[in-house]
């Protein structure tokens, strides 16, 4: 079998899902644990759903893992998942295991076995296993879960986000940001049954996937300011949040008098742990990832911006106008005192504290 290499780790895929387009994915979290295993002393991994292993090795390699439990449901692909994990497990730094990844939640916890980080890498939405890993982590650590249902999360997919999220997720152009924060809001809202919080350290969408990296801690986090709905106006553009508290006296968009487009409930509070992110690319600079650099100077604007961003293109549609380079729109927002950043999630859009007519008139200043 073709061996490849992702980082410092040498494995075959065989019969194994593996898709390289996620290494970006899989490079965040190998930063992130390094810096737990700085900050602990020591780390402890759950692979859950370890796939050809590649996650498993790299928590090894690069974080410096003291221990991984790779589990993998599917027996059928153990021989090279055995292969790949060979020296990870004659090092006597970890176990094989080929189980159903709730069995083995639930497992640890009744052992009172928990992880420093549990990776959730589902197919589909995470939700199946969301509360049930958090049983597995111990208080203070991460879970890392998994989404590659972007229908569900977008919109498109009718009354399954009411099944999956109960949310109600209704298509507009910041919906795969939407995606992050329904997983959020979710594992929130399952924390909170437990007594629980979990505090976002970031949350990725790159090549139709989400990932999202959370910290579950003591005490509640979930209240009326960030754990709410988002309005959009598909006539004009503008975006809008509403709290439990707005329902029953929602007015129409002040605009054009169009009733809003209402998703939710969603996580409304920052996608990112800023200062985690800074210590993050610190790190990947000193490793020479320079595009990991880049991603996190991106991710670092938008951390704690407005939970939508716009569109050049739709703004210029709604402008009738040349449309202005990213950058000079943002630096003309910047000049008029409002919060404003990139987005990684869309390369040709903005995030802003400005309301759309601002926009608009900072886009008429730049034509």
């Amino acid at each position: 079998m073709k061996p490849y290499r992702e980082g410092r780790a040498t494995f075959v895929v065989g019969n194994a899902f593996y898709r390289p387009t996620s290494q970006v994915g899989r490079d965040l979290a190998v930063l992130a644990a390094h810096l737990e295993k700085q900050d602990r002393g020591s780390l402890r991994v759950l692979d859950s759903m370890a796939g050809c292993g590649v996650r498993s090795l790299r928590y090894w390699l690069e974080a410096g893992a003291n221990w991984v439990w790779a589990n993998e449901g599917n027996p059928e692909v153990g021989v090279g998942l055995s292969q790949n994990l060979k020296p990870l497990l004659d090092g006597g730094c970890g176990q094989l295991t080929h189980g159903d990844a709730n069995r083995v939640f639930f497992d640890c916890y009744a052992r009172q076995d928990y992880y420093d980080l549990v990776d959730v890498d589902s197919f589909g939405s995470p939700v199946p296993f969301l509360n049930t890993s958090l049983w597995a982590t111990r208080l203070g650590g991460l879970v890392y879960l998994t989404s590659t249902d972007g229908r569900t999360a977008t919109g498109h997919a009718g009354d399954q986000s009411l099944r999956v999220y109960a949310a109600r997720a209704r298509a507009h152009p910041s919906a795969h940001e939407q995606g992050l924060r329904l997983i959020i809001g979710t594992a929130q809202q399952q924390a909170a049954t437990k007594g629980l919080g979990v505090e976002p350290v970031f949350s990725l969408f790159a090549h139709s996937v989400y990932r999202v990296m959370l910290r579950l801690v003591k005490g509640q986090r979930l209240n009326h300011q960030n754990y709410g709905f988002l309005g959009y106006c598909h006539e004009c553009g503008a975006y809008r949040t509403l709290s439990w508290q707005d329902f029953g006296r929602v007015s129409p968009c002040p605009r054009d008098g169009t009733p809003w487009v209402v998703s939710g409930p969603m996580w409304l509070g920052s996608l990112h742990d800023l200062a985690y992110l800074q210590r993050m690319r610190g790190l990947a600079a000193s490793w020479g990832w320079s595009k990991r650099v880049k991603l996190l100077d991106v991710m670092a604007e938008e951390a704690d911006l407005p939970p939508y961003f716009y569109k050049l293109g739709i703004l210029g549609k709604r402008f009738r106008g040349d449309i202005p380079p990213r950058d000079e729109l943002i630096r003309r927002l910047l000049d008029r005192g409002y919060r404003t950043g990139r987005t990684h999630i869309e390369a040709q859009a903005i995030k802003t504290e400005a309301d759309l007519e601002t926009c608009m008139f900072a886009m008429a200043e730049t034509s």
